[in-house]
C-alpha cells in the first residue's frame, strides 16, 4: 500500500490539497520545496550561467556607463536568486532541516552585501582594504559556484557537465588572477589558467595567490583526466561485454538442439 502524495487528500481520492495550508505536515512542506526546486532548475541553471558572465563583464569593463548597466543587471540576476530561496524556505515553513540542506547557498547569497562595505570604505567610514578584497573573491567564487550548479542541471551526460565545469573552473581562476592583480592582462590570466587547470602547470607569477591556484588546478586537473579515463573505460568496458557472443557451448548442449 502506497502512502498519500502532499497533493492528494490522504484518502486515494484525485481531489487535491492545498501545500501551503496550515495543517500541512512539515515533511510535506519540505518535499513541496524540494519539489519546486526541481521544476526550477533548468531557469535557474540559465541565470546562473549568465550571471558568471555578467560578473566577468563587470570586472573587465571600464566604461561607467557599461558598469553602471552590469552592476544593475547583477543586482537584479542576485535579487532573483535571493527571491527563488526565500519562497523555498517559506514553503517548508524556514523549518531547521530546510537550512540543513541549504545553509551553503544562505553563505553565497550573503557574499554580494560585503560590497557595501567598499561603498563605505569610499566614505571613509570604513578602512578595511582587505574587505575589499574578500568582496571581490566572493563575488567571484559565488558565482563560479552558481555557474558549476547551473552546468549540472542543464546538462545530463557526464562528459558534458566535466567540460563545463572546467570551462567555469579556467573563468574563476582567471579572474581571480585578474582581480588580485597577479595579471595586469586579463588574456593573459586567461590563458595561464587554462594552461594549468589542463596540465597543472602555467602561472608564471610567484604571489600567494598564484601558487594555491597552482596547487588548486593541479589537484583538479588530475581529478579531470582520472574521471575522464574512468568514464571512457566503463563506456568501452560496457560496450563490450553488450556485444560479446554467447558462448556456444551455453546454447548447445553435446551438439543436440536445445529443448
Amino acid at each position: 500500500m502506497t502512502s498519500p502524495s502532499p497533493l492528494e487528500d490522504g484518502h486515494g481520492t484525485n481531489s487535491v490539497r492545498d501545500p501551503l495550508a496550515p495543517d500541512t505536515p512539515d515533511v510535506d512542506r519540505l518535499h513541496v520545496a524540494e519539489a519546486l526546486a526541481r521544476r526550477l532548475d533548468r531557469p535557474m541553471g540559465v541565470l546562473g550561467v549568465v550571471f558568471l558572465f555578467v560578473v566577468l563583464g563587470q570586472l573587465l569593463v571600464t566604461d561607467p556607463g557599461w558598469s553602471l548597466g552590469l552592476n544593475v543587471v547583477g543586482w537584479a540576476f542576485w535579487a532573483v536568486f535571493v527571491a527563488e530561496f526565500l519562497l523555498r524556505a517559506y514553503i517548508a515553513r524556514f523549518q531547521k532541516s530546510f537550512w540543513k540542506r541549504n545553509w551553503w547557498q544562505v553563505l553565497f547569497l550573503l557574499v554580494p552585501f560585503l560590497r557595501f562595505f567598499r561603498a563605505l570604505q569610499a566614505l571613509r567610514l570604513v578602512r578595511l582594504a582587505r574587505l575589499s578584497r574578500v568582496a571581490r573573491a566572493g563575488g567571484i567564487l559565488s558565482a563560479g559556484v552558481r555557474g558549476s550548479r547551473s552546468a549540472g542541471r542543464l546538462l545530463s551526460t557526464r562528459i558534458g557537465w566535466l567540460a563545463a565545469m572546467t570551462v567555469v573552473v579556467v573563468l574563476v581562476a582567471s579572474q581571480l588572477l585578474y582581480a588580485f592583480e597577479s595579471q595586469s592582462d586579463y588574456p593573459k590570466a586567461l590563458h595561464q589558467a587554462a594552461l594549468a587547470t589542463i596540465t597543472g602547470a602555467g602561472i608564471t607569477t610567484d604571489d600567494g595567490l598564484s601558487r594555491v591556484l597552482q596547487v588548486v588546478l593541479a589537484v583538479y586537473s588530475v581529478g579531470v583526466f582520472a574521471t575522464l579515463a574512468g568514464t571512457i573505460g566503463a563506456f568501452f568496458l560496457r560496450d563490450g561485454v553488450v556485444q560479446a557472443p554467447p558462448d556456444d557451448g551455453d546454447v548447445h548442449d553435446g551438439g543436440g538442439s536445445p529443448h
